[in-house]
């Protein structure tokens, strides 16, 4: 198959021989043009020239032009035809029909053209006819076309032998205008010299009668004429036709030269050899210089190939705006691959990197057009580094050539960065040293010189150790510093110090030392140990925290946790002393939030359960009506199922609303969980509140704690009925946001966000009291109507979810609060169970039911035994461990209650795990103070009230893994 870029070439170097494109218009060719005009009857005859992209009208007849383009001519797919194109109608052929010559002006419907053809064959043009009207050709017309044609090629031939002789003829006058500068001597066939030029003269210093009858070998070095070089010369022009030769030669008076030389043979005008002509000039400057020359490319090329700096010369390419879209590699320094991890010699630099940066054209576009050199860093994404680069232009402007100098300089711009990071970090740390040591906070520090074991410190330091400030400051050893250590602290303290340094990096540890009034305080050592680069430890600087206060409000607190585990002796007394110390308690557990909500809620809730009582009541007396038929019967069982339904929901939203049940960040849908809590919400704000809320169709997700978010959103109602003195209007509206706008003194973050929005149609808040509406305890209102810890909770909330929360509000047109939290991707697919949904059967397993409540505990042995499982009930968890201990094997399944006298149902679960590894636990509870601190421990939990379904389903779950 041919291959037509080649040849496309090889066709326009044909063309380029005859030099005929944009010449003037020669007669000859316009004669010819007017005559295939009228012999083929035809408005229009072109000789035309195809050239790169064009065609170039040398004649033409009925046109008026004398080029268009390429790619809407006749001629560009006729030059692809062996000798002729001919073309009936244009409309009519799939070629043409689409052509805008065609289509549109001048409407051009007919075609014929004959091809201009070189010796090779190439097709260099064409001669051709058009017309506006479809129509054909004689034959006579053909021929004439293809005739015609040849004389145009005749001619053109006819032009280039001209111009070669032309061309021969100014070649010999400009050897004889410049023979003064060459040296032409002519010898016999024994080397005598028989003619002697006036410029062999002027070279070589001799005149002719100081030459004539002497030896050719006469300006040949000594060294050339012992080494026979003359003789050799002679030689090879007999046998190639010409010597050449580039060496020293020798002029009158011994002065060397050197020249540039031919030898070739002189014969007479019958043909026959008569001896040898020598032509000389004298090159000893541009030798030199060229020595000198090449000697510099070597200095320059070693220098090139070994310098540290990477160095390439690129060409900018320019698109039709003049606007630099690209580059190429010319020529590149072994540095740059080095330097740039890549070879790109000869290649275009979007080969590589298609998505380079724009600033790098632009840049080099900038120097390639306007010579401005220019410095600068920048980092390049395909490369992944940084460059310090330095970009000149150089050679001929039109090149668009410039060369470029550059430094891989990552590895200083990432030690700058982790730099300023460590210098920002330092300068925190300072800060909070200074304000710590203000504040009392750190009591002293350190530097430990561990090769030494010399401690240096400060004055606080040695007076929390009992030490003499003095020797602080000269050195004092480990041991020194650790005898006021309590006794009981000192050896876990020597563990952590050879732990620490054995490692290196952060410590941080907490035990006793015995100060100067003879009392044992608790401090917190935190420091750092540093490693030289062959491990060996080298130093340890550290400061003492003062955690006696923070131990000792601990220790409150465990005090506290204790003395209300107490109070759960009896009820009555619980009951009395837990109304006693709510305040303390709620503090202390950090419920205070959710209590003024809670009693908010409280007459609410009682409305909704006494609803949901009246429908379970009155069903239960319809079904006691004799004579009641299936239809009904069953109607009113499934009103009672339902409302017990709705019932567990309510329960469960109170629960979760007062931290009453396992709690921990989940990925949920911010939509559902608002459009669950809104029928709380208006329970709380009163039938005078109009609630609204406007959800997106896509879910949005969040991962935080799903309690906390509605304890939020609760609070933030609160307030907002509160507001509005228990009548107006509140809208809650979930949507995405990109980016949180900077809040208070926190800037902006980018990212995606969800945002959570209640506004009222209250009074809005005051200017003054905007930044102050999150302290803790800051309230409007008055005594005993509120705690001002609400909208602290939605502060805290959003701040540790790693959003914000932003108030607007103008006074009298209400108040807007908006949630900020980061959006996460929601969870992939569903946690249903495959498989069939019917009630799963027992087939025979035998389950332990271990439960302190008879009644329950009857009811979960029949219900188990109408699914088809054995059953065995133990009233507590140490009856259970005695039948296990009987015949643990008998057992499939334990399903154990959670709250139950002495060991609880989870540390039963612990124990059997413990003691029967492949016996699974199955927990049930309503409410659990263990699951809402801790978790199920992974054990699986169905929660009360349940249904016969629920707990089939979760048997059959924990007997599948076993």
């Amino acid at each position: 198959m041919t291959d037509l870029p080649a040849r496309e070439k090889q066709r326009l170097a044909a063309l380029a021989e005859y030099d005929l494109m944009d010449t003037p218009r020669e007669a000859a060719f316009d004669e010819i043009a007017e005559l295939v005009a009228a012999i083929c009857e035809a408005p229009i005859a072109i000789v035309n020239l195809i050239g790169d992209g064009r065609q170039f009208f040398k004649a033409e007849v009925g046109l008026g032009v004398r080029e268009t383009p390429l790619e809407t001519s006749f001629c560009g797919r006729a030059i692809l035809e062996d000798e002729f194109l001919l073309v009936p109608d244009a409309t009519d052929d799939p070629r043409f029909d689409c052509n805008p010559l065609v289509t549109g002006e001048p409407h051009l419907r007919f075609y014929a053209g004959a091809l201009l053809k070189s010796p090779d064959g190439f097709p260099i043009g064409t001669l051709c006819v058009l017309d506006y009207r479809p129509r054909d050709l004689t034959e006579v017309q053909k021929q004439t076309i293809r005739v015609m044609a040849r004389q145009v090629m005749v001619q053109f031939e006819q032009r280039v032998a001209t111009g070669r002789l032309i061309a021969a003829e100014a070649r010999q006058r400009a050897i004889v205008d410049s023979a003064q500068d060459f040296a032409i001597v002519a010898c016999d066939l024994e080397g005598r010299i028989i003619e002697w030029s006036y410029g062999a003269e002027r070279v070589l210093g001799w005149s002719e009668d100081e030459v004539i009858g002497r030896s050719v070998f006469l300006f040949f070095t000594d060294e050339d004429r012992a080494a026979g070089v003359p003789v050799q010369e002679m030689a090879c022009a007999r046998e190639t036709g010409r010597a050449t030769d580039e060496r020293w030669h020798v002029r009158k008076g011994d002065e060397p030269f050197w020249a540039s030389g031919e030898l070739s043979l002189l014969r007479d005008s019958a043909g026959r050899h008569t001896g040898y002509v020598k032509v000389l000039r004298d090159r000893t400057e541009e030798h030199l210089a060229g020595e000198a020359l090449r000697k510099a490319q070597q200095r320059f090329q070693t220098i090139f190939d070994t310098v540290d700096a990477a160095f390439a010369i690129v060409e900018v390419k320019f698109d039709e705006d003049d606007k630099a879209v690209d580059y190429r590699f010319v020529e590149a320094n072994p540095a740059f691959e080095r330097q740039s991890g890549v070879n790109l010699r000869g290649k275009w630099v979007t080969e590589f990197a298609p998505d380079l940066e724009q600033f790098w054209f632009e840049t080099y576009g900038h120097v390639a057009k306007t010579g401005e050199a220019t410095n600068f860093e920048n980092y390049a994404e395909a490369f992944q580094r940084w460059f310090d680069v330095r970009a000149v232009r150089v050679g001929d402007p039109a090149d668009r050539q410039i060369a470029i100098i550059f430094n891989d300089v990552t590895a200083r711009r990432e030690a700058e960065e982790r730099l300023r990071v460590s210098e920002a970090v330092a300068r925190q740390n300072v800060e909070r040293v200074k304000l710590a040591l203000e504040a009392g906070a750190i009591i002293g520090t350190w530097h430990w010189d561990l090769p030494s074991d010399q401690f240096t410190v400060d004055e606080a330091f040695a007076r929390a150790f009992g030490l003499d400030p003095a020797l602080g400051r000269s050195g004092i050893p480990l041991a020194q510093i650790t005898a006021t250590v309590h006794p009981d602290d000192q050896a876990g303290l020597t563990e952590a110090i050879n732990a620490v340094i054995a490692r290196s990096g952060s410590y941080a540890h907490q035990y006793r030392v015995r100060r100067a009034d003879g009392r044992y305080y608790w401090i917190e050592a935190n420091g750092r140990v540093d490693h030289a680069p062959d491990g060996t430890p080298l130093s340890f600087p550290g400061v003492l925290i003062d955690v006696e206060e923070r131990r000792s409000i601990a220790a409150e607190r465990d005090r506290a946790v204790a003395d209300l585990r107490a109070l759960a002796e009896t009820l009555e007394q619980r009951v009395a002393e837990r109304t006693a110390d709510l305040g303390q308690a709620e503090d202390a557990l950090r419920q205070s939030q959710k209590v003024e909500a809670i009693g908010q809620l409280t007459g609410g809730v009682a409305h909704d359960f006494n609803n949901l009582l009246t429908v379970i009541r009155g069903s239960i007396d319809l079904l006691r009506r004799p004579g009641l038929s299936d239809e009904r019967r069953q109607r009113y069982i499934d009103a009672i199922s339902d409302t017990a339904e709705r019932a567990t929901k309510l329960t469960n939203q109170l629960l979760a609303f007062a931290r009453r049940q396992s709690l921990k960040p989940e990925v949920f849908d911010v939509s559902e969980s608002v459009r669950t809590v809104s029928d709380m919400v208006r329970t709380l704000t009163g039938a005078r509140i109009k609630v609204s809320h406007r959800l997106p169709t896509e879910p949005c997700y969040i991962d935080a704690d799903r309690s906390q978010f509605d304890t939020a959103i609760v609070n933030m109602a609160v307030n907002a009925r509160d507001a509005m003195n228990g009548a107006g209007e509140l809208s809650i509206v979930v949507a995405a946001a990109s980016g949180m706008p900077a809040i208070r003194s926190h800037p902006a973050t980018p990212g995606e966000f969800v945002t959570v929005s209640l506004t009222d149609s209250g009074p809005g808040i005051p200017a003054d009291n905007i930044e102050r509406i999150f302290e803790p305890f800051f309230t409007t209102k008055g005594v005993g109507e509120g705690t001002g810890l609400g909208l602290s909770q939605v502060f805290g909330f959003t701040k540790q979810s790693g959003g914000g929360v932003v108030v607007t509000s103008d006074e009298g047109e209400g108040a807007t609060f908006t949630m900020f939290l980061p959006r996460v991707d929601g969870l992939d697919g569903g946690a249903a169970e495959e498989g069939d949904n019917s009630l799963p059967l027992g087939e025979g397993a035998c389950v332990l039911v271990v439960e302190d409540n008879a009644e329950v505990g009857m009811f979960a042995t029949e219900a188990l035994g109408e699914l088809g499982y054995h059953t065995v009930l133990a009233m507590d968890a140490s009856k259970a461990l005695a039948e296990l201990a009987t015949d643990a094997g008998r057992f499939d399944i334990v399903f154990s209650d959670v709250m139950m006298p002495g060991m609880s149902g989870i540390e039963l679960g612990q124990e059997i795990g413990r003691l029967y590894p492949k016996l699974p636990v199955v927990l049930t509870s309503g409410y659990s103070e263990v699951l809402a601190q801790s978790g199920t421990h992974g054990f699986e939990l169905v929660h009360k009230p349940y249904s016969i379904d629920t707990l089939s389903r979760a048997l059959k779950k924990v007997s599948r893994r076993r």
